[in-house]
């Protein structure tokens, strides 16, 4: 340090109760920092809704897109499950993320919930974290779609 300049002071305080500006604020320098390192990640969201006949949402899947992926965050049914509606909602994110020019998908889930599903769907194992919670694994699959993304979706 120069003389006569000071060093900044920091603080760590744990937040009781975080809103999201404080999410906000956390996430703004790495994504600053990422986008230095591989620009345009070209980030978006994709959501399916599945809905009743009043129209309200009663499940559906949430994702992402960045870096040529769509990262599926939820896929949930509710009262809907049992009818067919996941593979049409991973179908249909795969068609969605083929008509944006994406490579493949990857997602997460539990021993407890999906993971034979997913693997009928022809995603791969990518990665597990055993004993998340206790008794079970956490598990991460990703499909790589082998055309680049660039073909058609496959018929339901």
């Amino acid at each position: 340090m120069s003389a006569g300049v000071e060093a900044p002071v920091w603080t760590v305080r744990l937040e009781a109760e975080p809103d999201p500006a404080m999410r906000a604020a956390i996430l703004a320098p790495l994504v600053a920092y990422n986008e230095a390192q591989v620009p345009n990640g070209n980030w978006g969201l994709l959501a399916l809704t599945v809905r009743d006949a009043g129209g309200a949402i009663v499940g559906g899947l949430w994702g992402r897109t960045g870096y040529g992926m769509l990262f599926v965050e939820l896929l949930a049914l509710g009262p809907a499950r049992g009818r067919g509606l996941g593979r049409r909602l991973m179908r249909d994110a795969e068609a969605e993320a083929r008509r944006r020019g994406l490579s493949g998908i990857w997602l997460d889930t539990w021993t407890f919930q999906a993971p034979g599903f997913y693997q009928r769907l022809g995603f791969t194992e990518c990665g597990r974290i055993r004993e998340f919670p206790p008794g079970h694994d956490r598990i991460f699959f990703v499909e790589r779609f082998a055309d680049g993304g660039t073909g058609p979706a496959p018929p339901p």
